[in-house]
């Protein structure tokens, strides 16, 4: 509105200069100089104001658009920081959630006590049920015998490879030999007695049997005219082969053994069987358990495994073990060869106590047994030396503590 008054002013002004021009006087003449100096003033300022006020425009337009950009960014911001406090909402809600469950289940003082209580009676029901064990094994079969003495040597033969191992079949009236050369085969030689097989020529030939799947380790035993061997390339089957036909008729997988060798000096066997005058069982080696031997007793007929026992007997430089009346006895060398040694035994009655008992040393001053057994009836360690089938003659006495119970 402004706008058009100054130049309709502006017009009026004019004309009325030119009416008093055309009067004519010099007075007027004074006045319409003075006239249009003004006009030509405020004209500039007009001019100037109008500049101004599209400076002003220009800078509140270009502070409208800054402004709006800053609110877009406090709304993108507000927008995050509502998304973060929703996330940080939902999460103490999961963090209450969480305590109200942790507060319902930790225990009360008295059920702490309840489940102290309850650990306790299952400790003893589990010694209990050891005692039963020991007690069982020993009204199934009275033993009372501990290996006192490891006496002479008798050196029979050379043969086969460096590793294997040699056996007779403990069971009642057998006199056959068996011999598995190497870490690894499926052939065994049966001979008929241990003059036959100790004899140059063997008379009549040993009889050859191919079994339906290799064996690893030197850890095998022949026990009621059946093989019992632990299957190669698999961590803990053992095979049960009738060896009148050469068929397996059981398997079975040991719980807990395979994952290290049962003996630090014999690298290559992971599960070591033996017999002795309770039965059939297995040695290995627990890594759970420190590398600590682990013996398991087994049924010979249907292999399951009955009881199992952790020792305190090391696998760390031992190079074989043999049971006798359920004492293990673990048998320790170097790995350059040396004298072999028992250095540690337990036994399942908890009658002998390894730190109790003297170390046993083996007569021949160098050895290096990849294999050994213990037979029952003729009181013999079968080993296999260095490639040498030897045999230990061994004292043993009468338990008085097994005995007295």
């Amino acid at each position: 509105m402004s706008g058009r008054v100054v130049p309709v002013f502006l017009l009026t002004l004019c004309l009325t200069v030119t009416s008093v021009q055309s009067q004519g006087s010099p007075q007027d003449a004074f006045i319409i100089q003075y006239m249009e100096r003004r006009l030509s003033q405020m004209e500039e300022r007009l001019n100037q104001c109008e500049q101004n006020t599209m400076s002003f425009t220009q800078k509140t337009y270009d502070l409208s658009s800054e402004m709006r950009g800053y609110l877009s960014t406090i709304s993108v911001l507000r927008s995050e920081v509502k998304n973060q406090m929703d996330s940080v909402s939902v999460r103490v809600e999961r963090v209450e959630r969480e305590l109200e469950y942790l507060e319902n289940k930790i225990p009360t003082q008295s059920d702490i006590e309840m489940e102290e209580a309850l650990l306790e009676q299952q400790i003893k029901a589990a010694e209990l049920d050891q005692l039963k064990k020991k007690a069982k094994i020993k009204m199934e079969n009275d033993c009372s015998t501990a290996l006192s003495q490891i006496k002479s040597l008798k050196i029979v033969k050379r043969a086969g490879d460096t590793y294997g191992s040699w056996f007779k079949d403990p069971s009642g009236g057998s006199a056959k030999v068996y011999l598995l050369s190497g870490i690894r085969n499926n052939t065994l030689l049966e001979y008929v007695s241990l003059r036959s097989f100790s004899e140059r020529t063997t008379t009549p030939p040993a009889k050859v049997v191919q079994l339906p799947f290799p064996w690893q380790g030197t850890g095998h035993v022949v026990y009621n005219g059946f093989l019992f061997y632990h299957k190669a390339d698999t961590p803990n089957q053992i095979l049960k082969v009738d060896l009148l036909n050469g068929s397996v008729v059981d398997s079975t997988l040991i719980p807990g053994a395979g994952r290290i060798p049962v003996y630090s000096l014999n690298p290559n066997t992971y599960l070591d069987l033996a017999v002795d005058e309770l039965g059939l069982w297995v040695i290995h080696a627990d890594p759970e358990y420190g590398g600590n031997l682990v013996i398991a007793k087994m049924d010979k007929g249907t292999l399951a495994v009955e009881y199992t026992w952790d020792t305190q007997c090391k696998s760390r430089d031992a190079e074989g073990a043999f049971l006798i009346c359920g004492t293990l006895y673990v048998v320790y060398n170097t790995r350059y060869g040396g004298r072999s040694t028992i250095q540690c035994l337990y036994d399942i009655h908890d009658t002998i106590h390894s730190d109790e008992s003297p170390v046993l040393f083996f007569p021949k001053r160098y050895t290096s047994h990849s294999s050994i057994y213990y037979h029952p009836r003729d009181k013999q360690l079968y080993a296999w030396d260095d490639g040498y089938q030897t045999i230990y003659k061994v004292e043993t006495s009468k338990n008085n503590k097994v005995t007295a119970e």
